[in-house]
């Protein structure tokens, strides 16, 4: 019995230092290196200190030309935007009276809503009835039209100008608004399908079957169901559409009519030699950034997960 227990005490001190290494290497793979250690630690204030340090440097840019539009234009020219903080009292609004008593700028921003607004609707219109379509309805070729229109996404836009310009110049429509929504809108749609098909393709079947069982049509089915539930997916197309139009210069520079000029362009034809007129330009750049900003500041949650849901199948 002796030998037995010797036998079997001597088996498992021989399992137990035949299982020592795996448990000292669980026990090493267990402990965090030290990379991991320092990027832990990184991610509290320091990290956060960092990160606010970085949007201060990114949004100074906007800082500086908002305290220039509110200083006078021999104060621009004498000092920079920050001798601001040391004399508060000058900062003055007539630079903005002046920006609204110049008939170019603001017949320029009336210019730019009237091309933007329509440009957005149409690509979001028709990006959300062709999402549908190559998302749930069969027809011929239909796989085939959607890698096309994936195709179309690499297509630059400087491809297109002098073609498009001699068939918009055929039809009478060069220099015009309509030219250049036309333009906008054809060079959106692609990146609309693309995003708005993948959206609607994760809906799930189901929810569309027991909507056709109760007899709702593609129409009813797609402005009932489908588009309620494709909301984010449309605002931040609509944000996408929007920023782009708005801030384009090289299309309205081709194709706008040169008497009522969207805003970028008007700033541009405002600059003169010196830049002796800096007390229209710095509050009319102001302007035309802060709209589209406040814009995308209203759809910020709906352009997120929008962005994370559709861009991604």
């Amino acid at each position: 019995m002796t030998t037995t227990d010797e036998a079997g005490t001597a088996g498992a001190g021989a399992a137990g230092r035949a299982a020592s290494p795996d448990t000292a290497a669980g026990a090493e793979r267990a402990r965090p290196s030290l990379a991991a250690r320092i990027a832990t630690r990184a991610g509290g204030g320091l990290m956060r200190v960092f990160l606010l340090l970085v949007a201060l440097f990114w949004l100074m840019p906007t800082v500086g030309l908002l305290l220039s539009s509110l200083r006078s234009p021999d104060e621009i020219a004498a000092s920079g935007w920050w001798k601001v903080f040391t004399a508060p009292t000058r900062i003055t609004f007539d630079n903005y009276q002046r920006l609204l008593d110049n008939s170019a700028i603001t017949d320029s921003l009336f210019s730019t809503v009237l091309i933007t607004v329509p440009s957005t609707l149409l690509v979001v219109v028709i990006g959300s009835f062709a999402g549908y379509a190559f998302a749930w309805m069969e027809f011929p070729g239909r796989d085939w039209w959607f890698l096309l229109v994936v195709g179309l996404l690499v297509v630059p836009v400087q491809v297109a100008l002098i073609p498009v310009s001699e068939l918009f110049g055929a039809i009478g429509i060069f220099e015009t608004t309509l030219g250049v929504i036309l333009f906008h809108t054809a060079f959106g749609l692609p990146f609309a399908i693309f995003l708005l098909r993948n959206f609607f393709a994760e809906i799930p079947r189901e929810l569309l079957e027991a909507a056709r069982l109760d007899g709702a049509g593609e129409i009813r089915l797609f402005t009932r169901v489908v588009m309620p539930l494709g909301g984010p997916a449309i605002a931040s197309l609509g944000i996408f559409q929007f920023l782009w139009v708005w801030n384009d210069m090289l299309v309205a520079l081709i194709f706008a009519d040169s008497d009522s000029p969207p805003i970028t362009v008007a700033l541009q034809q405002q600059v003169r030699q010196f830049g002796n007129n800096i007390d229209v330009l710095a509050p009319g750049a102001f302007v035309s950034m802060v709209i589209p900003l406040a814009v995308f500041f209203a759809f910020q949650r709906q352009f997120v997960s929008g962005v994370m849901a559709g861009a991604v199948k």
